[in-house]
């Protein structure tokens, strides 16, 4: 019995060495200096469920340049601003890929999003669409009525629940107001009622969406077991993917059957794939709708929301914001968009909003791979 028990533990050594020398034969000779690592795991064990904290403790230790294995992947952490600087600027071509988190490749999202596409033909289109028709001053000068109709309907809706002394949802009342806003920059259309409290199911998927795709999956880390899919990630990204391209697939086939000029979004996109049938086609098109959308709505009506909790959190801060918009503006008026650069005091609250409740991951990770050496 105890040489079967030591013949065990010896093939258990062997193993568990065997393992650990295959890894390490199989990464880079010239990372960076880092944490030990444990077999199999590498460093996952020491992330925890504040990544972001996690790091910048151990960048304290091993240097703002430091290599990480987390699973099956060697990972490269720069958490310094010189470093990024470096990076990004006079580095940004071979960093320019993306790591694809095994979630968004639900409806073959990856592979058509300009989020996650390499830079290629597709992937210049879709920025073109972005820059040209959405991002430019042009654009953005052409739909200020727009926004302005918007806030406008979004006032009315918060005057209405007043006057029959009904609550506001803040988060649902800002998101309706930029989905109605992005619909119509697109699809010129509201795809909601802007006077009542719709929308919900609408931003339970968005919000399932930014949920799933934020978790951690142990198949970004061990790719092994992406048939697997074990914690059902990609399922349920399927499902809420899904029922937003249904969306999309019934307002491309009104717009076609009606056949209709609207001079939006969708009309520029559906005449380049008319021109271009081989450069880009509709998955592209929906993919980048679904960024959009996913993008432009949740993230603004996050930070609406936070920043109404704070300054209601302190008093004093919005007695001084009412006061600026009643010296400024004059009471009971609506802001506009040009009256924004003289309420310095309100753009210190957004500002200070966005650094206390980031609506974005405190991290990003690109993909690259390098055939020559490295200096760090």
């Amino acid at each position: 019995m105890e040489l079967v028990l030591i013949v065990c533990l010896l093939l258990a050594y062997v193993l568990i060495w065997t393992i650990v020398a295959v890894f390490r034969v199989s990464e880079p000779k010239n990372l960076p200096p880092g944490p030990t690592r444990l077999p199999i795991i590498g460093n996952l064990h020491l992330l925890g469920d504040q990544p972001h904290r996690s790091l910048a403790k151990l960048a304290e230790i091993h240097g703002p340049i430091m290599s990480l294995k987390l699973g099956h992947i060697t990972t490269v952490v720069i958490s310094s601003a010189d470093a990024t600087k470096e990076v990004i600027q006079n580095h940004d071509i071979a960093f320019s890929a993306r790591h694809v988190p095994d979630a968004v490749n639900a409806h073959n999202h990856a592979n058509h999003s300009v989020v996650f596409l390499p830079a290629s033909t597709e992937w210049r289109t879709l920025r073109r669409i972005l820059n040209t028709n959405i991002f430019s001053n042009n654009s953005l000068e052409a739909k200020q009525h727009l926004r302005s109709q918007k806030v406008e309907e979004l006032i009315a809706y918060c005057r209405k629940a007043s006057l029959s002394n009904d609550y506001v949802c803040i988060s649902r009342a800002a998101f309706r107001t930029t989905l109605n806003l992005l619909s119509n920059t697109i699809f010129s259309k509201d795809l909601v009622d802007p006077y009542e409290d719709s929308g919900k199911e609408f931003k339970e998927v968005i919000e399932s969406i930014m949920n799933e795709s934020g978790k951690i999956n142990v198949v970004d880390y061990f790719p092994v077991l992406k048939k697997i899919d074990p914690h059902g990630i990609r399922r349920r990204m399927t499902h809420h993917i899904g029922k937003i391209v249904e969306i999309f697939d019934e307002l491309v086939e009104e717009r076609l059957q009606i056949r209709s000029k609207q001079d939006d979004v969708l009309d520029v996109c559906l005449k380049i794939i008319q021109e271009n049938p081989n450069e880009i086609n509709l998955k592209y098109i929906k993919s980048l709708f679904l960024d959009l959308f996913v993008a432009g709505t949740d993230t603004s009506s996050s930070t609406v929301e936070w920043a109404m909790t704070e300054v209601l959190r302190n008093p004093r801060i919005l007695t001084k914001a009412k006061g600026e918009l009643e010296q400024v503006i004059g009471k009971g008026k609506i802001v506009k968009e040009d009256d924004i650069s003289r309420l310095p005091y309100l753009s210190c609250i957004v500002k200070e909003t966005l650094r206390l409740h980031t609506p974005i991951v405190f991290s990003s990770t690109i993909s690259t791979t390098f055939s020559g050496s490295i200096t760090w």
